[in-house]
């Protein structure tokens, strides 16, 4: 009796020591917090600029940039109006939700069953093709930006749909690197089980090895859907000559005039409509993405 309640009394001792552990400030905790807190100021600030001055009249942001849109200086919602009229943005906020979420989906299929292959079988030319999809992530894009062009333009791909295609070239470098990470992971003898039970091994890829690499496919979507979302360049160079198929930051640049006349106003207004898509996109699904990198960079 007297050496249980012993033990007892040491299990507690030993939480109550944790519990002052875990409560105890050290000087690198609170110079973690400091650091962290700058660091979240630092980048919340363009946010406060864009949105603060997106309801200022356009004469007052060069003036006072970083004060708050009151008295004369605030217009209400005349600034979303004027955008919203001049720019065609209802039409770039559609082409820019079709491209991303199909490029997404493109990008999350089948570089998943890409990373599956190069994974399971072991030959010189999955390797190759590793270490191909691996140097894609270290070329930057101004080094394929031309060809890209004149490729686009040979097979007819300055569309929507074409752009798709591109995206895929352009995020299955980094999308099969994060599966490959996890599928190596998985047991093989998980898709044996099932092959032993009759299942082929296609049907065992999409019932067993599918679903464990759902929290990799939530991040690579995430990772994808904000650079796809934002990106100017390559739109810009494809469909940025046409009037149809633009896309919202085509849309927001096409606000500077041709004598760099611009409407400060109007701009910061669609750039504020631009960024609440993908913002709250991002907050519902942010917890994803620390999981899923860590999955997919396990015996990576």
């Amino acid at each position: 009796m007297s050496t249980r309640l012993g033990q007892q009394h040491g299990q507690q001792g030993q939480r109550h020591g944790q519990k002052l552990d875990e409560g105890h400030t050290t000087p690198a905790r609170v110079l973690a917090v400091v650091a962290l807190s700058v660091a979240a100021v630092i980048y919340l600030i363009p946010i406060f600029f864009i949105l603060t001055n997106s309801f200022k009249n356009k004469l007052y942001i060069s003036q006072s940039p970083f004060s708050f849109p009151k008295g004369d200086a605030f217009s209400g919602l005349n600034n979303y109006k004027t955008g919203l009229e001049l720019s065609g943005f209802a039409r770039a906020m559609w082409w820019s939700f079709f491209i991303t979420v199909c490029s997404v989906i493109v990008i999350v299929f089948f570089c998943a069953m890409t990373a599956y292959f190069i994974t399971r079988v072991k030959s010189r030319w999955t390797s190759l093709l590793y270490y191909v999809f691996a140097f894609s992530m270290i070329a930057p894009f101004q080094m394929v930006m031309f060809p890209t062009v004149q490729v686009a333009d040979r097979l007819g791909l300055a569309t929507p749909w074409g752009m798709i295609v591109l995206y895929l070239g352009f995020g299955a470098g980094l999308s099969v690197f994060l599966y490959s990470g996890f599928v190596k992971s998985i047991p093989a003898e998980i898709e044996e089980a099932a092959v032993i039970d009759g299942a082929s091994p296609l049907r065992a890829y999409f019932t067993v090895v599918l679903p464990l690499l759902k929290p990799t496919a939530i991040t690579v979507a995430i990772l994808n859907a904000m650079w796809i979302w934002n990106d100017f360049l390559l739109p810009n160079l494809v469909i940025g000559q046409s009037e149809q198929y633009k896309t919202i930051p085509i849309v927001i640049q096409m606000l500077v005039g041709s004598n760099g006349n611009r409407d400060m106003g109007a701009q910061m207004a669609m750039l504020v409509l631009a960024i609440v898509p993908i913002v709250i996109f991002y907050l519902f699904a942010q917890k994803y993405i620390i999981e899923g990198v860590a999955a997919g960079a396990v015996k990576g």
